[in-house]
């Protein structure tokens, strides 16, 4: 694999499985140092650290609970410390709680856990990111399909946080644009992970939306962060990318 990311550091949320594990492999990969952020996954966390480990990469996983404010600028300004520099921030952090808005069994406290892990927590990593990351420098932030397109009812709370997260990042593109940093969102279609497996209840609902007809794989979203995060993308900047298997078209 060409090694585009040489030289460069990045720090990975939630990144021990599933779709930031994919993300971690393939920054790594590039030539990336990689951070990555755990909070209840210790074992697969180390294991993914020394997977990588074992193919020469620098990859080293972080505790912390994404929905504590102090422990995620704290984890920014330690990978910054740790490694020199600071260059590529991929928001993949995520819970998803499901529920219509007249639920009566509606959890209040997981509610607001969903709205501090998906949203409150990006919005301060690239807070504290911006005082360290270089110029040039890449945000990148995962949405969901289903801001585009709402196929069920109950995902109002969820999909709502992902919005949330594509208007900022389109914002925060003008704000740091005169600095070369480009910011964009990847919204996933269905991914084919623990969280959502095609195995599951909804797999061959999900899959038949797609005009593929199938689940996608993680390392096929992760490409899509490894466009972003490359050279090759200098000139992207404030977009919403649809890895969905034409389910939004």
């Amino acid at each position: 694999m060409t090694q585009t990311l040489a030289g460069k550091v990045a720090l990975v949320t939630g990144g021990s499985r599933g779709i930031g594990a994919a993300i971690v492999r393939r920054l790594a990969g590039d030539g990336a140092s990689v951070a990555f952020t755990y909070h209840s996954s210790p074992d697969r966390a180390e294991a993914l650290a020394s997977e990588c480990a074992d193919r020469g990469q620098q990859v080293v996983a972080i505790a912390c609970d994404q929905a504590d404010g102090e422990a995620v600028a704290a984890t920014v300004r330690a990978v910054h410390a740790r490694f020199g520099r600071f260059d590529i921030l991929v928001n993949n952090a995520g819970v998803m709680i499901l529920g219509p808005i007249d639920d009566p069994d509606r959890n209040e406290a997981e509610m607001r856990r969903q709205l501090a892990i998906n949203l409150t927590s990006a919005v301060t990593a690239v807070r504290a990111a911006v005082g360290v990351i270089e110029d040039g420098g890449r945000i990148i932030s995962l949405g969901t399909v289903s801001t585009q397109r709402c196929p069920f009812p109950g995902l109002g709370d969820y999909t709502a946080t992902k919005a949330a997260i594509a208007a900022y990042s389109r914002s925060w593109a003008h704000d740091l644009g005169p600095r070369g940093i480009t910011v964009n969102c990847i919204h996933p279609g269905a991914i084919d992970t623990e969280m959502n497996s095609a195995d599951g209840p909804f797999g061959p609902i999900l899959a038949g939306l797609t005009p593929l007809g199938r689940y996608g794989r993680p390392e096929e979203l992760a490409a899509a962060v490894g466009f972003l995060a490359s050279p090759d993308a200098s000139f992207v900047s404030g977009a919403e990318i649809l890895v969905d298997g034409g389910q939004s078209a």
